[in-house]
């Protein structure tokens, strides 16, 4: 694996190709293939080839997120990829169970709880409808399905499903818009459901502003030729870009050349700080947010009712190619006023909400209110599960409030990067209330509770939403959970410890489950008692049990699959697919165990050349093995001319540091290499031994530190174990960062 995939890891577009291409909607696992092919008829070719697929799609689509889906970066985004159907009408693994009675019970409960004689949100999702495309896939340039609305069909057929939260159905209906749609007659224009954010087309007076340009170059290159082709062609005259998650900018070079932009014929708006945190997030723990990334967006659960349904803030990302053309023009004040191509544009920054760098736009003469992505369907993620800094739930109520009081008094029609709009000023301020006191309430009653001793591992089951909150729509957890929410905010003011010492410096669970095990009197009277409570609906009790067996006896197969069932009916009543997914995902894998096998490298230039080359040093150390390098010590200076930019590298203490800007008279050996030259080996195209050889880079002084740098960086495997004994056998490849291996070819993916 190249650098570059392990920082940014985008998609691997030939074997997506493959994944899309297994016939008969069926979904295929590699323990229970051969079962499947009597049943479906499906050919022994086809197995084969779904075999080879399903060793590689974790590392496939799981590493697409971190662009920071992507969100990660994606993402608050993200995970696309492969197109993985099933029948919905039977579960997709053979050893998955239908809805229980006590989850059958428990979705009825919601159905007569939740506010469903309220059906305003379908109302307005659908005004404005122009048309919808004749077709529901869209190919990426080498040719694989980059985006396939058509997979959730099934969710229009009219059938409430009780292996999903009824809350979340319905949230999940709402995302099936498809097509354009018209926010404001004449002047404002999206097109949604071609990706997991929406594009939005403001007319200027000689062309497109378009807003946050979806994840992948196809999908967005569709979206405006679409545009084009019902309202008449209009080029683009500027891109904002709302905040620094990629499925917000990755499309950008589906709408806009690169050429038009230098030449000042396009201009490209973004926030303050928009080009650190695109760039940055999620790159020191990138690994370790891809592989849990695949729990929180269900990478590898089919579209299914019991599998994957929705993401929340729409279907899923897109598959294709990201890219990034950095702004011209960056928004620094807290209220900055800009006309571009007489449209007038009052933006505000919005620091530390949904994103590191985000902000929202009014559009003063059309009184619209563009609320990028602090506002959409749902209450967001205070704590992604994926990971990421907690985000602060107070300052995100007080900006929604400055919105508020700025813009939402005056605004007729408020629209957003996903959902859908609302019109009509007294809706616009409900529904900026909502979640502006939900996020409040949120932050002030959490940290009530707290003053009075109540802890971060109590808080998710003593914390509760207002009643008056909880039977509004706009209210509901779907990105976020109540539960993971509410801990995220004691983690935010308190940390992770709950002050009691026993949780302090505790056992890691495989030293002390042995303990339990032992003490509960084996594994046949923990599965016995698991089993038990799991018949009478206990499932948070049976988990609590059985995740000591596991951890115990990791090679305890009974026990796993009776974890996976328990985890698979607490998934099915999940309201937050981001919940859901992750304990659907944990039961697949521990029925089934971790696919495994190599990835096919890609390169990401435009996050490469945007990626500071402190950045990428700061990653070296943390792909340094300690233990290797103790003893050890060295100072390298590194120089890239052709930008003008000094670092040293220190090796000390078993301890990889550098700093920009400084040179050590005494270096042990000096580096010179052109920043765009080193560029071909951060995305894998060129080692650095291959450039030192072609004379692009020149060694002067001591070699030996570049060679015991290159024993010392581990390269990070995506497939490490988060449920025990799912596995099987780890490997840890090591190269070093100046010896990355060429990417392979991509045929022009």
């Amino acid at each position: 694996m190249v650098l570059e995939e392990a920082l940014y890891g985008m998609c691997d577009k030939r074997k997506v190709a493959r994944a899309s291409s297994v016939r008969h909607g069926q979904y295929v696992n590699q323990r229970s293939g051969q079962s499947l092919v009597a049943r479906s008829g499906m050919a022994q070719a086809d197995l084969s080839l779904w075999r080879v697929t399903m060793k590689n799609v974790y590392k496939v689509v799981g590493s697409l997120c971190l662009t920071g889906a992507l969100a990660s970066q994606v993402m608050a985004a993200g995970g696309g990829g492969a197109v993985l159907t099933a029948d919905p009408s039977r579960h997709f693994d053979e050893k998955g169970n239908p809805p229980s009675e006590y989850t059958v019970e428990f979705q009825n409960e919601m159905r007569s709880f939740l506010p469903f004689n309220d059906t305003r949100d379908f109302d307005e999702h659908k005004k404005g409808f122009i048309a919808a495309p004749d077709y529901k896939q869209i190919k990426a340039e080498d040719g694989h399905v980059a985006w396939d609305m058509g997979s959730y069909d099934w969710l229009l057929d009219g059938k409430d499903f009780d292996s999903i939260h009824p809350s979340l159905q319905r949230q999940a209906i709402l995302n099936m818009n498809y097509g354009l749609y018209e926010v404001l007659p004449g002047k404002i224009y999206q097109v949604r459901g071609y990706d997991l954010s929406n594009i939005s087309f403001i007319k200027s007076k000689k062309g497109w502003i378009v807003f946050d340009v979806l994840t992948s170059k196809e999908t967005a290159a569709a979206a405006l030729k679409f545009v084009n082709e019902q309202l008449g062609e209009r080029p683009v005259v500027a891109v904002v870009y709302s905040h620094s998650h990629a499925d917000h900018f990755g499309g950008v070079r589906g709408v806009v050349d690169e050429a038009d932009v230098r030449d000042g014929k396009v201009e490209i708006i973004a926030p303050v700080g928009f080009m650190d945190h695109a760039v940055s997030e999620n790159v020191y723990a990138g690994n370790a947010m891809n592989r849990r990334m695949y729990y929180q967006y269900g990478v590898l659960l089919p579209r299914s009712p019991y599998g994957h349904v929705d993401q929340a803030i729409g279907k899923i990302t897109s598959s294709g190619n990201t890219g990034l053309i950095p702004p011209t023009r960056i928004i620094e004040k807290d209220i900055e006023e800009l006309t571009v191509d007489g449209v007038k544009m009052v933006f505000q920054n919005t620091p530390g909400t949904e994103a590191p760098a985000e902000m929202n736009t009014y559009f003063p003469d059309m009184k619209a209110f563009w609320a990028g992505e602090n506002i959409t369907g749902t209450i967001h993620n205070i704590y992604t599960l994926r990971g990421a800094l907690v985000r602060d739930a107070l300052e995100w109520s007080k900006q929604i409030n400055n919105a508020l009081y700025m813009f939402g008094q005056d605004a007729d029609v408020m629209f957003a990067s996903h959902s859908w709009p609302r019109w009509g000023n007294d809706r616009i301020q409900e529904v900026m209330r909502a979640q502006r006191d939900a996020y409040a309430n949120l932050n002030n009653g959490v940290l009530y509770l707290a003053n009075q001793g109540v802890t971060i591992n109590e808080i998710h089951n003593v914390y509760e939403v207002p009643e008056s909150l909880q039977k509004q729509w706009a209210a509901r957890s779907y990105h976020g959970s109540v539960e993971h929410n509410s801990r995220a905010v004691i983690n935010r003011y308190l940390g992770y410890w709950d002050a009691n010492p026993t949780t302090l410096i505790p056992l890691s669970p495989a030293d002390s489950a042995p303990l339990f095990v032992d003490m509960m009197g084996g594994s046949k009277k923990i599965i016995k008692k698991a089993q038990k409570l799991y018949e009478e609906g206990e499932y948070k009790l049976s988990q609590e049990i059985l995740n000591k067996l596991v951890y115990a006896e990791p090679d305890n197969q009974k026990a796993k699959d009776l974890l996976a069932d328990t985890f698979e009916q607490i998934g099915y009543q999940q309201e937050s697919p981001s919940v859901r997914n992750s304990f659907l995902a944990a039961a697949y894998e521990l029925r089934n165990g971790i696919p495994t096998g190599s990835s096919t490298n890609t390169s990401g230039p435009d996050m490469t050349r945007a990626m500071a080359t402190e950045l990428w040093l700061d990653f070296l150390g943390v792909r340094l093995d300690s233990k290797k390098a103790a003893g050890k010590a060295f100072t390298i200076n590194l120089v890239t001319p052709d930008n003008d930019e000094t670092f040293i590298l220190e090796l000390s203490n078993g301890t990889l540091t550098n700093i920009k800007g400084f040179q050590e008279d005494d270096a042990d050996l000096t580096i010179t290499i052109d920043r765009a030259d080193l560029e071909k080996t951060m995305m894998g195209k060129v080692s650095f031994d291959e450039q030192i050889e072609s004379g692009k880079a020149s060694l002067d002084g001591d070699r030996a530190p570049y060679e015991t740098l290159k024993t010392l960086l581990t390269q990070f495997d995506i497939g490490f174990e988060i449920m025990p004994g799912t596995g099987g056998e780890q490997s840890s490849t090591e190269r070093g960062a100046f010896e990355q291996a060429p990417a392979a070819d991509t045929s022009g993916g």
